[in-house]
């Protein structure tokens, strides 16, 4: 796709007001890192701005550090707190900035507390909203993630799509036709670049193991919930031994239910910490399959083509099932034990392509962008 040309680039950056693109947990930096860099190579006047919602290194600054991203011009530094705490607080501190920068179009990504907040104080100023990832839907209110989706894209004046449900989920819920732009999906557009430089990441994993990630409330935040996660640990490592990214809020959950000390004994579970972004997409296309709770790593495995398991009765991206590698199992982990074994015979879908899932959904957004705002 061919961009509009700027005829004076080192002219026009000085005169133009920035887009603003937001980020502040794991998903958000692998989305934004792209549209940055494409908005960098057509010297358009950007800034970024980081809400600092994983306050914690290994979640934060590894990813600026493997995605090229540099020092954020703007950090909230918000920290941990409730739901209600951390947008409060980014309201707050993110008013002076927009105020101040007054930008062309404030762009945020995927569905976390930073989405919904920078979105919210953007459009109390009557600032333009892009929200890139639009449309995507669970139907399950339940998740703190769904209201922030339902809430940005009301607000958002672009709504930037990766998929055709995303598409007729905003048509449904009355959004113009004429807001929303189907660009495909960014995070491939990340995972690409992370294939071409995995081979020299530092991880090196064993001959077979599955790779598993757990960090949502419904599998850790209770002891019971935690227990039967741990047995299912158990049992999957007698089948193969388990790598564990361990996320902190997991951690914290295990220390506080006094279960700390039964992970650890697991027989051929390996403990990580939180893994860089080049470092984990090394351990993904090399398992055997992925078990997890996230939403961004079904996208990931579907490209790759390994198994995915989603401890989840819901999913907000339906065509990983549809055309990907992904299957929901709820919350039942003998279902999930049983789909491993018949991952490990072999027997398991091949994923097909999925439109514009191609790594150039980034120049697809900035060429949106440039022409709405």
């Amino acid at each position: 796709m061919t961009l509009p040309r700027i005829r004076n680039p080192q002219s026009a950056v000085r005169n133009q007001k920035p887009f603003l693109l937001v980020a502040g947990a794991r998903p958000n930096f692998m989305k934004v890192a792209p549209i940055l860099r494409a908005l960098r190579r057509r010297k358009i006047a950007c800034r970024l701005l980081n809400t600092g919602q994983h306050h914690d290194p290994a979640l934060s600054d590894v990813f600026l550090r493997d995605l090229g991203l540099g020092r954020p011009d703007y950090n909230l530094n918000v920290g941990s707190g409730t739901h209600a705490q951390t947008v409060a607080r980014m309201l707050e501190r993110a008013e002076p900035i927009l105020q101040k920068l007054m930008p062309r179009a404030v762009i945020v990504v995927g569905d976390v507390n930073s989405t919904l907040a920078m979105a919210l104080a953007a459009a109390k100023l009557n600032l333009p909203v892009a929200h890139v990832e639009a449309g995507l839907r669970s139907h399950d209110r339940t998740m703190p993630e769904e209201i922030n989706r339902l809430l940005t894209d009301l607000l958002s004046d672009l709504l930037l799509t990766p998929s055709p449900d995303a598409d007729a989920n905003l048509r449904a819920e009355g959004i113009p036709v004429s807001r929303i732009v189907r660009v495909g999906n960014v995070m491939i557009d990340s995972l690409r670049l992370a294939l071409q430089r995995s081979s020299s990441s530092g991880v090196r994993p064993g001959a077979g193991f599955f790779l598993m990630t757990f960090h949502r409330p419904s599998n850790v935040d209770t002891r019971a919930s935690l227990a039967r996660l741990l047995c299912f640990l158990e049992k999957a490592a007698q089948r193969l031994p388990v790598q564990l990214p361990l996320h902190p809020r997991t951690r914290l959950r295990l220390r506080k239910h006094g279960l700390w000390r039964k992970l650890a004994r697991i027989r051929d579970l390996k403990i990580l910490e939180p893994l860089g972004y080049f470092d984990f997409v090394n351990q993904m296309r090399r398992a055997a399959a992925v078990v997890t709770d996230s939403g961004g790593i079904q996208e990931e495995t579907s490209y790759l083509g390994v198994p995915c398991l989603i401890m989840r009765t819901t999913t907000e991206r339906p065509i990983c099932i549809e055309r990907g590698t992904s299957e929901l199992m709820g919350e039942d982990y003998d279902a999930a034990l049983r789909r491993l074994s018949v991952i490990l015979k072999g027997q398991w879908k091949k994923p097909r392509p999925i439109p514009l899932w191609d790594g150039q959904a980034a120049e697809r957004i900035v060429h949106a962008l440039l022409k709405r705002f």
